[in-house]
């Protein structure tokens, strides 16, 4: 008796040491909210960013080139005889015409040496006449008949020889421009080769520019341009030459551009900045703040996929504009991310939010 009461004392004590053990163990969490707590975790640690839709534009690209206007003719027209000057009916800054007389030359004895010409080619004519005649009575030697058509040929050419210097007492504008130099007045003795004035030709106008090699093969003839003068008037015309060699020390190459200036409104001389319409491409207007480099120091932009994942796209800037960066190298319409994306990497996924309205294309960014 005595030892089965031990035994049930034994059984007592063990029990009550279990209960106590349990009642101040710790009790695990249910494996579902430890699931949830993780998920929950990971969705709050996603970087934000905020995304604009980008639609590509057709694109006309332009290559800016300085210049300067320059007049399309300058000529500094001269005396082909000699004489004093009798008349000037021009003034600087005169609009001529093709023909206009510059200034005028005395005549002196030169009407005197016409009457002469004239009536030397009048007796020679005569003469050839008679020698006809005497040459068909066969009376007269062929020796002899040659000199007398010698003599007229010689008093014709003296005649026109004549009255060429007569006409050329006149001196007048070779083409339509603008009268820029006087170099004689009247009274003034003028010599063969003597300049009387400049004449420059400022319809149509030239701007003269150079282009560095890198931007040669975009240029060619045809192409269109706009420019702006120093003095804010704005021009439209075309490439009309494209150099061939380079300037030996600056590795540029010559370029003209003919623009029409019937009023003759746009000096020569002045500084001018060209743009040369050179290609059209699909391209995108981007603010140059949202340019990033990758790992290889590669330009580009960070936009995000369907799936929300960070896509680095290596771009090429074809044109830099007042209102933004062109650039190819985009998909037609892309989720650029245009805030944050220097704290997130490619292969990413982000908290994406998306820009409210109607989606950004290229003219509203």
């Amino acid at each position: 008796m005595k030892k089965n009461l031990i035994t049930a004392t034994a059984i007592a004590v063990g029990l009550a040491l279990w209960l106590v053990t349990g009642l101040f163990a710790e009790r695990p969490e249910p494996l579902a909210d430890t699931r949830s707590a993780t998920l929950s975790q990971t969705e709050t640690s996603r970087m934000r960013v905020r995304v604009a839709q980008l639609n590509a534009e057709q694109r006309t690209l332009t290559r800016i080139l300085r210049g300067k206007t320059a007049s399309k003719r300058n000529a500094r027209v001269s005396a082909e005889v000699a004489g004093r000057v009798i008349a000037r009916p021009v003034e600087r800054g005169d609009r001529v015409v093709a023909g206009e007389l510059l200034c005028e030359l005395a005549i002196d004895d030169r009407e005197a040496a016409l009457r002469e010409a004239e009536a030397d080619l009048a007796r020679a004519e005569i003469e050839f006449t008679g020698a006809t005649e005497l040459k068909d009575r066969n009376l007269l030697s062929e020796i002899r008949i040659a000199q007398v058509a010698a003599e007229l040929e010689t008093a014709r050419a003296r005649l026109n020889r004549v009255r060429l210097n007569l006409e050329r007492t006149k001196i007048v504008a070779p083409f339509d421009g603008v009268v820029e130099t006087l170099h004689m007045d009247v009274g003034d003795l003028a010599t063969m080769g003597t300049a009387c004035a400049t004449l420059i030709d400022l319809d149509p106008l030239l701007i003269s520019a150079n282009v560095a090699e890198r931007d040669i093969d975009y240029i060619a003839t045809g192409s269109p341009v706009t420019a702006r003068t120093s003095t804010d008037e704005r021009l439209v015309g075309e490439v009309t030459f494209v150099g061939s060699e380079s300037d030996p020390t600056t590795r540029t190459y010559p370029v003209e551009i003919t623009v029409p200036n019937p009023e003759y409104r746009i000096r020569s001389g002045l500084t001018t900045v060209v743009s040369v319409e050179t290609d059209t491409v699909l391209a995108h207007r981007v603010s140059p703040s949202l340019f990033t480099l990758d790992d290889d120091g590669i330009v580009g932009l960070r936009g995000v996929d369907k799936d929300n994942r960070v896509v680095f796209y290596p771009v090429d800037i074809v044109e830099d504009a007042l209102d933004g960066a062109w650039v190819t190298g985009l998909p037609g319409v892309v989720r650029l991310i245009t805030v944050g994306q220097e704290f997130v990497a490619a292969g990413e996924i982000v908290d994406v939010q998306e820009t409210t309205g109607a989606p950004v294309t290229a003219s509203t960014l």
